[in-house]
C-alpha cells in the first residue's frame, strides 16, 4: 500500500493541477476572473510540488512526464488564453478589428503547446529553461484582474486592444525563444552556487509583501534579466584563460 501511494502521488497532484485549470475556465465562461486568476495560482502550486514529490519519493512513473504536460496545457495554455480573450471583450472596441484582434488571444495555447512540446524532447533543459516557463507566463496574464481589482486606475492602460496584442505576442515569442532561464531547482544548499535563486526569491518576496499582485509583471521582467545575468556569468566563466 506504501508503495502504490509513493508510486502515484505525484501523479495525483498533476491532475490536480489539471482539475483546477479546468475549474478555471469555468470561472473564465461566468466572467469571474478573479476566481480563474486564483485557479492558475492554485494549479502553479500543485505544478510546483508534483515535481517536489516526486524528486523526494524518487517516483519516477512513465507516463507522469506527458501527464504534466497535458496538464500544464490546460491550465497554463488553455485558461490564460480564455482570461485573455475575456480582457479584450472588456476592453474598448478597435473600429472594424475588433472581432479579429480578439482571436489573438488563443496564440497563447497554440505557442505554450511548442513550449510544452519542445521541453519534453530538448536535453538541455534537465536543470534550466530555454524559453519562458508556460506557468510563469500564465501567472502574468493572471496578474492583470487581480492588479485591476486592486488598483482600478490601471484598468485603462491594461484593457487597450493594441496593447494586449502586443504583450500577447511578445509572450508567445518568449516561450518559444532561444532564451535560457534559470531553474528554481535547488540541488543542494551552496549560497554561491545558487545566489541568483536566492536573490530571485528574495526580491520577489519583498516586492510581493508591499505591492501584492500588481508585483508580478515586475517579478517576471526580474527573473528574465537575472537569468541573462547568470547565463553570460556562466559562459563567460567557461571561457579558458
Amino acid at each position: 500500500m506504501k508503495k502504490r501511494v509513493k508510486k502515484h502521488l505525484p501523479n495525483a497532484i498533476t491532475c490536480c493541477n489539471l482539475f483546477s485549470g479546468c475549474i478555471g475556465i469555468v470561472f473564465t465562461f461566468q466572467e469571474n476572473l478573479i476566481y480563474a486568476a486564483y485557479a492558475i495560482f492554485l494549479a502553479a502550486i500543485f505544478d510546483f510540488f508534483d515535481g517536489f514529490a516526486s524528486r523526494v519519493l524518487q517516483s519516477y512513473s512513465g507516463i507522469g512526464k506527458d501527464l504534466d504536460s497535458l496538464a500544464d496545457m490546460v491550465s497554463f495554455g488553455v485558461l490564460p488564453s480564455a482570461i485573455m480573450y475575456e480582457l479584450f471583450l472588456q476592453a474598448p472596441p478597435v473600429h472594424n478589428f475588433s472581432p479579429y484582434l480578439n482571436f489573438i488571444a488563443f496564440l497563447i495555447p497554440v505557442f505554450s503547446a511548442l513550449r510544452l512540446a519542445k521541453f519534453n524532447v530538448d536535453a538541455r533543459q534537465a536543470e534550466s529553461f530555454i524559453g519562458l516557463p508556460t506557468p510563469a507566463n500564465a501567472i502574468l496574464i493572471a496578474s492583470f484582474p487581480l492588479i485591476m481589482e486592486q488598483h482600478s486606475n490601471l484598468s485603462r492602460y491594461i484593457l487597450n486592444s493594441y496593447g494586449l496584442s502586443i504583450f500577447t505576442v511578445v509572450m508567445c515569442g518568449l516561450l518559444v525563444a532561444e532564451l535560457p532561464l534559470m531553474s528554481l531547482k535547488f540541488k543542494n544548499r551552496d549560497f554561491q552556487e545558487n545566489i541568483y535563486r536566492y536573490l530571485l526569491l528574495l526580491f520577489s518576496a519583498i516586492l510581493i509583501l508591499f505591492f501584492k499582485f500588481a508585483a508580478v509583471p515586475v517579478v517576471i521582467l526580474f527573473y528574465i534579466g537575472l537569468s541573462i545575468i547568470q547565463f553570460k556569468k556562466l559562459t563567460h566563466d567557461q571561457i579558458p584563460g
